[in-house]
């Protein structure tokens, strides 16, 4: 399978579960704001992993947990829209992007260290 076909599919699947999760899953996510930051999918297309971001959540890893019980409803979701456009509907895993928290952790140190001005050189 190429390369150029998974990344299609993860666009795709990418786009709709953000729409899924703005509109449609409100009844699981309530009022936190759910990113769909990236999608990986296997080379055969049966499996994704999905990549979110949260804002407005205290506990995180527990909200992930809320999305695992409910995977089939958003799996079933997802199915509703991309149904006609693929052959199956993968398997989905979630999992938390921590990439912004791990830009801020750097941020702080770097802002936190004492560097001298440079000195003239003449």
């Amino acid at each position: 399978m190429s390369q150029t076909r998974q990344l299609k599919y993860a666009g795709l699947i990418q786009k709709d579960l953000s729409e899924i999760f703005q509109r449609d899953a409100r009844h699981i996510v309530g009022n936190a704001f759910v990113t769909v930051m990236g999608v990986e999918v296997s080379p055969d297309l049966s499996f994704a992993k999905i990549f979110i971001s949260l804002m407005m959540v205290e506990d995180k890893t527990a909200f992930i947990s809320l999305l695992d019980k409910h995977k089939k409803e958003i799996r079933k979701a997802l199915g509703n829209k991309i149904g006609k456009q693929v052959r199956i509907v993968p398997e989905i895993a979630f999992f938390l992007d921590e990439t912004e928290e791990k830009a801020q952790k750097i941020d702080d140190i770097l802002s936190g260290l004492d560097i001298p001005p440079a000195q003239d050189e003449e």
